[in-house]
């Protein structure tokens, strides 16, 4: 079955105030529709539900990439491509360029967006674990006001989040302050590129006189949403790097992560290549390798 146009409404506003104007007088009726990646699959499929759209096209406050001294902003359009293309990025934040060389192919990613990515809300997609990893605050605005959160806390469940209806994705917000952290990031899939995760892993760590004084650590396809591993993370803090009792500390992972059994992977598997993923990590740490 295909799509037919003709079920489907679009409009495109052209500016934010008039897309927000549109989401808070019929809430919940709008979907908008940035690069249009995900959607556009559905669309072809005959599959989209959605039959009004909101083109967020040429609005400007959602398509920059901004510094100030505590913080990057990425503006909620920016794609894949622009975040590869940005040198603060691939000095400060080389995890999320990295993650964006994932998504898809060149041409997905000079349509895909960020806060795209993050909406959809797929657990196995490919920005989120690092923009846990490093800390990221999400800034949703309605015709209301803006409001920001952790974006830990933002997924609440399988493709859920706490974004209401009359809301888009402002901002993702990015502490500057990950330059001297050892860093990590690896994706299990069935190829080397346009592959979904089977598994992937970020982390964040700074090791002080032998003892890991920080650590962040991050998943795809470990639950039913990207999460971060507060509970292994405690296991690790404060620990001494080269005397890690690594059994403890891999049964709290296998403990933390929840995964499906789905047709790319068994909830046995991901468990274990999470697990071999995080002896990883810490090898490199404990020899000073850690980088990405």
């Amino acid at each position: 079955m295909r799509g037919n146009p003709e079920a489907h409404e679009l409009i495109a506003p052209g500016t934010l105030a008039g897309a927000l104007s549109y989401l808070a007088e019929d809430p919940g009726m709008w979907t908008p529709i940035a690069g249009g990646t995900e959607l556009m699959v559905a669309y072809a499929a005959g599959r989209l539900r959605a039959n009004k759209l909101l083109s967020l096209q040429g609005l400007s406050e959602l398509e920059s990439i901004t510094a100030t001294e505590q913080y990057l902003s990425i503006g909620g359009s920016v794609t894949f491509s622009e975040l590869r293309a940005s040198s603060i990025i691939a000095s400060e934040f080389p995890l999320l360029a990295r993650a964006a060389s994932w998504v898809g192919s060149i041409a997905n990613q000079s349509r895909a967006t960020v806060a795209g990515n993050i909406v959809n809300g797929s657990p196995a997609a490919d920005a989120p674990p690092a923009l846990l990893v490093y800390d990221a605050e999400i800034e949703l605005i309605s015709q209301s006001g803006r409001r920001r959160m952790a974006y830990a806390e933002f997924h609440t469940s399988y493709k859920q989040n706490r974004m209401n209806s009359d809301e888009l994705v402002l901002s993702i917000h990015l502490p500057r302050r990950f330059m001297k952290h050892a860093s990590y990031l690896r994706k299990v899939g069935t190829r080397r590129a346009m592959a979904i995760t089977k598994v992937a892993i970020a982390a964040t760590a700074i090791v002080k006189q032998g003892i890991i004084t920080e650590i962040h650590l991050a998943a795809a396809s470990l639950a039913d949403r990207p999460v971060r591993l507060f509970a292994t993370e405690t296991a690790l803090l404060g620990q001494p790097i080269n005397m890690l009792h690594r059994n403890h500390v891999r049964a709290v992972l296998l403990e933390e992560a929840k995964p499906i059994d789905d047709i790319r992977s068994t909830a046995a598997y991901r468990k274990q290549v999470a697990a071999n993923l995080l002896d990883e990590f810490l090898d490199e740490l404990c020899f000073g390798g850690a980088n990405l």
